[in-house]
């Protein structure tokens, strides 16, 4: 069978990598490996959310499909006061992503293995953060969609990274039927950044 990021148990032959690299002008190391999201380099569409994302300090923070965490390592530095929840369905990813938080120095994390938001039970966030896993099929991109709709606080704030090729006209239909206020807030090279407040 054909192993995907988003496999539950990827077993590709490990092959890690360091990824050095600046993301809000913070100098961070990542390692990854086979069988991972974008295990070269940091993905172009999560730096542009990375620049874009708004973290008010304090803030419960969720991080969906964390990968091996660029996108949470990055809240987390954001918001020192708050705290990040990073979970994908990848046991792989899950593990770098502690890793890597560990060795970033980060303390103010929790990374769980979780099939879209089933982890995270009744919990509710500030922000949640995504760059959805689009080559699991639409019917998974918007269930996430609607679980994030209901684990935001009222006011709360769910940040989408999606090319325009990929179906970001798509998306905004279907966040628009959840939320009532959707605003694309930057693009970068056909990576649109798609904000949705509950």
């Amino acid at each position: 069978m054909s192993q995907h990021y988003y496999s539950q148990q990827p077993d590709a032959r490990h092959d890690r990598r360091t990824i050095d690299t600046v993301l809000r002008g913070k100098s961070l190391r990542f390692t990854s490996d086979a069988g991972v999201f974008s295990k070269g380099d940091i993905d172009f569409g999560s730096r542009v959310l990375i620049e874009a994302m708004d973290i008010p300090d304090g803030s419960s923070v969720l991080d969906v499909g964390c990968g091996y965490g660029p996108i949470g390592i990055s809240a987390a530095y954001l918001a020192p006061k708050g705290h990040v929840t990073m979970i994908d369905i990848n046991s792989r990813a899950v593990e770098l992503a502690r890793e890597n938080a560990r060795n970033n120095g980060v303390g103010n994390v929790t990374v769980m293995e979780s099939d879209v938001l089933s982890s995270v039970g009744g919990q509710k966030f500030d922000v949640i953060l995504t760059n959805p896993p689009i080559r699991a099929g639409k019917a998974v991109v918007h269930q996430i969609f609607e679980e994030a709709y209901e684990h935001l606080n009222e006011g709360g704030t769910l940040w989408i990274v999606m090319q325009k090729k990929q179906g970001a006209p798509s998306a905004v239909t279907k966040l628009e039927s959840l939320f009532p206020d959707v605003e694309e807030v930057g693009k970068d090279k056909g990576y649109r950044i798609i904000k949705a407040q509950k």
